[in-house]
């Protein structure tokens, strides 16, 4: 059998590579149009910094390692421009034709590059590639660049701004959008952006680039920014010209089905370029990440093979670096149920990374959407320690579709260094089952009004230090002795410095005949980062502790 792979990255490479393992006899061609092959792609920003001062160590392969481990032959430069369905040969660029009895097509995506006017494209960089990542390491060097403007707040943007700040330089991030990070909601972006900005970065948000004058960038709003040079970060898009000419079935990406088939028999098509399915609503989607184009290319070698072996659709699972922070999230945002119209529940805790007793334990705040009937449509989380293990676990219960219930009753790893007795997966779970069963009525920072009955539930020292505006103090030990303070006529909302104390409070409240009572989720700590966030909210309260900003 003769089989050719178009795109030696992340699909194409580990196709490769299962073929061979699958099967010695085949004869397998990896056709490359650039002159590298299974680059590290992920670590380039940190390459760029120095973190990775390797050059050596960016390359995870090399076509002597493929001919001499796997025989399979690796040709570099080599671009295809059309596919002959019916005669089965690809052309490549020189002119050459090449036959084939399966074809797998692992195109990839490009950076998108806006042409905005006056533009000097030799200032404007993109990071997709390792030479990308050369050419801004040596235009640095070279001209002693000093003032950086990443344009993208998506996964490299931030990383890139974050690596081009441990480099020394003057970073601004501009981004269209009203946040950075699209996949999280408002409560976890907050604590991202709050991070940035004490970090040096210039943050600027819902803005975007009009036009280039010299030195300076000029945005929508007519604001200047001055750079030496441009990091392009506003999104990739997928290749599918050559499977467009070639007549098979695209969309937003090539259409495959769950074989990792494209429309014809003979061709197969994973990574970036394809279209896959959300794992949770089961609609079209695209999701460019390096954890399913790996999977993916498996998926195509296991059937060419004869094995029968199903992409089992996409979670998004992601996680990023953010300084000393670390956010990572899995399924859907709030904003993707909204705008698919779909009737969710959802909830916020803080939890801890390890046993609060045992040294250097951290916060870490997470957000769970979930259905009335406990479906798990998405997590997020953000913090310094144990972030990406917490939604990691979370996704794999999505993976077997568990529910609420089973993280609840996860049984974890526990020991005072590593977790708690009831690890934060467990007491979010435990949460949202107490908002299923009406035990707790939970509300939210944007359900904040100056017509309910605010009350800090914390003891009085927490509360002189700092509170929200308008609120009263009853703290939680006195609740049953001042029942008679609590208006019955008003939507009552406790809050604490994280949320359980004043869930505690509340089922007090419940119990003795109140029940439009309220838990404010995240409490005073979400509270203070959301406002920190944007300072220039009009908020009708506001944390006394910012007065004196």
């Amino acid at each position: 059998m003769n089989i050719i792979i178009v795109g030696g990255g992340a699909s194409g490479a580990s196709c490769g590579a299962r073929l061979r393992r699958l099967n010695e006899d085949a004869h397998i061609t990896i056709l490359e149009k650039t002159n590298e092959i299974s680059i590290a792609n992920c670590g380039l920003p940190y390459y760029i910094s120095d973190v990775i001062n390797d050059r050596a160590q960016m390359l995870v392969s090399n076509p002597q390692k493929f001919k001499s481990w796997f025989n399979i032959d690796v040709r570099l430069n080599s671009e295809v421009i059309s596919i002959d369905r019916d005669e089965k040969t690809v052309t490549l660029k020189n002119g050459e034709i090449l036959r084939y009895d399966k074809l797998v097509l692992a195109l990839g995506a490009s950076p998108v590059i806006p042409n905005f006017k006056g533009m000097d494209i030799s200032k404007v960089f993109t990071v997709r590639t390792l030479k990308d990542a050369d050419n801004i390491k040596d235009f640095i060097q070279i001209n002693n660049a000093k003032k950086a403007v990443v344009i993208g707040g998506g996964f490299i943007g931030i990383e890139m701004a974050e690596n081009l700040i441990e480099k020394g330089l003057d970073v601004s991030l501009v981004e269209m959008g009203n946040q950075v990070l699209a996949p999280v909601d408002e409560e976890i972006v907050a604590v991202v952006q709050n991070e940035m900005r004490s970090k040096g970065i210039n943050l600027v948000l819902s803005d975007g680039v009009k036009a280039f004058n010299g030195d300076k960038i000029i945005l929508n709003s007519g604001r200047e920014l001055e750079y030496d040079f441009v990091v392009m970060s506003v999104g990739v898009k997928p290749e599918i010209e050559l499977a467009k000419k070639a007549g098979l079935k695209t969309n937003r990406g090539i259409v495959v089905n769950e074989f990792m088939q494209t429309s014809d028999e003979n061709i197969y098509a994973g990574g970036d370029s394809v279209e896959v399915k959300d794992f949770v609503f089961d609609n079209n989607t695209l999701i460019p990440l390096a954890g399913p184009a790996n999977r993916q290319g498996r998926i195509i070698a296991d059937n060419l093979c004869g094995i029968n072996s199903e992409y089992k659709n996409s979670q998004g699972s992601s996680v990023v670096k953010i300084f000393d922070l670390t956010c990572a999230s899995v399924g859907n945002n709030e904003k993707q149920l909204k705008s698919k119209q779909i009737s969710y529940c959802k909830t916020l805790i803080y939890g801890r990374s390890h046993a609060g007793y045992y040294p250097k334990a951290t916060q870490t705040l997470y957000k769970l959407l979930f259905s009335k009937e406990g479906k798990i449509y998405g997590a997020q989380a953000v913090g310094f320690d144990g972030v990406e293990k917490r939604i990691d676990v979370i996704s794999s219960i999505m993976r077997n579709e568990g529910t609420v219930q089973d993280m609840l009753d996860s049984e974890l790893c526990y020991a005072p260094p590593y977790s708690s007795a009831k690890d934060p997966v467990n007491t979010l779970g435990m949460n949202a089952d107490n908002i299923l069963r009406g035990f707790v009525k939970p509300v939210f920072f944007e359900e904040l009004d100056e017509n309910s009955y605010l009350v800090d539930v914390r003891m009085s020292d927490a509360y002189n230090k700092e509170t929200i505006d308008g609120a009263f103090n009853i703290p939680i030990s006195e609740i049953r002795n001042r029942l008679g303070e609590f208006p019955q006529n008003k939507k009552i909302i406790l809050f604490c410095n994280t949320g359980y104390t004043s869930y505690c409070a509340s089922r007090i409240l419940m119990q003795n005949g109140f029940n439009n009572v309220y838990s404010f989720m995240g409490g005073i700590e979400l509270y203070k980062q959301l406002i920190k966030n944007n300072s220039q909210l009009n908020m009708k309260k506001v944390c006394s502790y910012l007065q004196s900003v």
